[in-house]
């Protein structure tokens, strides 16, 4: 078995204000690449994971890895060898193991189903997970993991994903938050559901690690028609109208920075 572990990215994503419990009231607009991570398997007499790729030398704890953890969580018949192919970095605001975790739950699904409480069981792996099961736009309220489906016109559009190859944790950015409610998404498609949208991660992001501002900056200057951070940072996408127009900026990135260009699902 082979499946794509599909990049997510957040077309907007605005924090309402922090709950009791500490968690902090969301509401997202999760998209996703046609391209991210890789995962394959095969009959095994016991379950295994074996991390390659650009980015599997971050992963030094394969047994507490989230992958590992979504096979655990699954009924699955056989024991499973699975290789995961890391292609995209890690703590990059795309949701990276997240979407790992989601394409184990697609591969029990088409070996031998999921059960009745797979939501349930993939938010207690992590807030991005159920959205990242299905991996298509979708709207997510609460911490994430309320999920409203949503029309999609933005289906191929052309993408680019820049990361300055710095590594940013979820937690510090949402600790340097300001705290302001500055109001819900509006919009009455996906295009103007981002456009009018905003990340109200991006500035808290900035203060710690300056180099999102140079992402950004660089993005604005190749014609992209949306330019945004993605989840808690340091990855930044643009959207284009084409192919040639998504192309060309990325040839001009510094070689520095990551770069993966793809079209939205």
């Amino acid at each position: 078995m082979r499946e794509t572990a599909y990049a997510k990215i957040n077309l907007a994503l605005h924090v309402r204000r922090r709950k009791e419990d500490g968690y902090h009231e969301l509401e997202t607009l999760f998209a996703f690449v046609d391209a991210g991570d890789e995962l394959s398997a095969s009959a095994a007499q016991a379950d295994s994971l074996l991390v390659v790729g650009e980015f599997g030398g971050v992963l030094d704890d394969p047994f507490g890895n989230i992958v590992a953890k979504a096979l655990h969580s699954l009924p699955h018949g056989q024991a499973w060898a699975v290789t995961l192919e890391k292609n995209l970095p890690v703590a990059a605001g795309l949701g990276g193991g997240s979407a790992d975790a989601g394409a184990i739950f697609r591969m029990v699904r088409d070996s031998c189903g999921l059960p009745e409480d797979w939501h349930a069981r993939a938010a207690r792996l992590g807030a991005d997970v159920p959205a990242c099961v299905e991996s298509v736009a979708c709207i997510g309220r609460g911490i994430g993991t309320e999920l409203e489906p949503t029309a999609n016109d933005l289906t191929g559009t052309p993408v680019l994903l820049v990361n300055p190859r710095i590594p940013l944790a979820t937690g510090p950015v949402f600790k340097a938050w300001d705290g302001v409610d500055r109001g819900p998404m509006a919009g009455a498609n996906l295009r103007e559901m981002a456009l009018s949208g905003r990340n109200d991660l991006e500035a808290p992001a900035l203060t710690l690690v300056s180099e999102i501002g140079q992402v950004l900056e660089a993005l604005r200057r190749t014609g992209a028609w949306l330019t945004r951070m993605s989840g808690s940072g340091a990855t930044c996408f643009a959207l284009y109208d084409s192919i040639e127009e998504r192309d060309a900026a990325r040839a001009v990135m510094p070689a520095r920075w990551w770069t993966l260009a793809g079209a939205l699902r």
